[in-house]
């Protein structure tokens, strides 16, 4: 089994910054192998994408958070990052943790709630 515990969200004001992590416990026998990202679900609202960091290297990120939000990772510490800047009240959400490993199963967390005041 893998776990996803995420941390770092909380209420900030326009324009602030918050960084969110993601630890990874569990059966990992090699995390350089796993996707990871980063979703987001706002009341109402269907969960969407936010920032993806592949096996291979590459991120990727939605257009909405583009040049603000950066996803990192550390393999040797099992952790996955997003740090947020230039916050907007439109990101307030939960944001999720999501790992996908090399057999096509998905793990998630339990969310984090992020709230970005006017």
């Amino acid at each position: 089994q893998v776990q996803l515990v995420e941390s770092g969200g909380g209420l900030v004001q326009t324009g602030g910054s918050l960084r969110l992590s993601c630890a990874a416990s569990g059966t990992i026998f090699r995390f350089s192998g796993y996707a990871v990202g980063w979703y987001r679900q706002a009341p109402g609202k269907q969960r969407e994408l936010v920032a993806t960091y592949t096996r291979g290297g590459t991120t990727n990120y939605a257009d909405f958070v583009k040049g603000r939000f950066t996803i990192s990772r550390d393999n040797a510490k099992k952790t996955v990052a997003l740090q947020m800047n230039s916050l907007k009240p439109e990101d307030t959400a939960v944001y999720y943790c999501n790992i996908g490993a090399p057999g096509g199963r998905n793990y998630w967390g339990q969310g984090t709630p992020v709230t970005v005041s006017s």
